[in-house]
């Protein structure tokens, strides 16, 4: 006798899945912690969770991803640790490649790379490069990134213009600062999720997310899955996004 399996219920609507999500990655030293392992290892399954989730996003349609991986504040922690993640950072960069290999996936880094060493400069420049020529996800990964430097950095190429007589003030709009932001090319980020049980934007793309939906989790980033993901899509289709408007009923 023939069983036909159970086909599993979807969490979200496969047809309206949001253009843009935005990931605060949270939560990695806490799940090193938990294990009694060094906090490396916890930035190490942060990185493998990010290569699933990437994959699932781009395997959902989506038309950007962008994660916060390293923010302005982040330099202040211990030595070894901001070493240790730079080390990382460089690996997952060498080896992009290889990870997204038919994902058709466009890999980007938002943030001031200055600070960087000059080999994380040229992997950063290498891998844009070679990614650029795909046209499926954008995965932005925010590196030394921060909204307000965002904002700042915005404020000073328009100041720039002005002083040149390029544009006059009163040419400054909304419209304008928002193209001087590095994601200028690509929605605002419909969806925000943040894992770990932290509930705030703690800096991660605060002009662009106006008018975004939040999720919010006590998962720490290692653990969250594409189930998660899943979940998390399903609750922001619920939601009745007015964007200032009247409410329809």
């Amino acid at each position: 006798m023939l069983f036909k399996r159970k086909a599993t219920r979807k969490l979200y609507n496969p047809e309206a899945v949001p253009a843009h999500v935005g990931i605060i990655m949270d939560g990695n030293g806490r799940w090193a912690k938990r294990r009694g392992m060094p906090r490396m290892a916890g930035h190490r399954a942060g990185s493998n969770a990010l290569r699933d989730i990437t994959k699932a996003c781009g395997k959902m349609g989506m038309t950007a991803l962008t994660v916060y991986a390293f923010s302005t504040e982040n330099w202040k922690r211990p030595k070894e640790e901001v070493n240790n993640i730079m080390a990382l950072l460089l690996e997952f960069l060498k080896n992009a490649e290889k990870e997204i290999e038919g994902q058709n996936v466009q890999i980007r880094v938002i943030g001031d790379v200055s600070a960087f060493s000059d080999e994380l400069q040229r992997e950063i420049v290498r891998v844009e490069k070679v990614t650029g020529v795909n046209d499926g996800l954008v995965l932005n990964i925010a590196l030394n990134y921060g909204g307000r430097s965002e904002i700042t950095r915005a404020v000073r190429i328009l100041a720039d213009k002005a002083k040149k007589g390029e544009i006059n003030p009163e040419d400054i709009t909304e419209e304008s600062i928002s193209e001087c932001m590095y994601t200028s090319d690509l929605p605002d980020p419909d969806l925000i999720i943040r894992p770990s049980g932290e509930y705030r934007l703690s800096n991660f793309l605060i002009w662009q997310s106006a008018y975004s939906e939040f999720w919010f989790s006590d998962i720490l980033w290692p653990d969250f899955t594409v189930k998660d993901l899943e979940k998390a899509i399903g609750d922001f289709q619920k939601r009745n996004r007015r964007f200032g408007g009247v409410e329809e009923r």
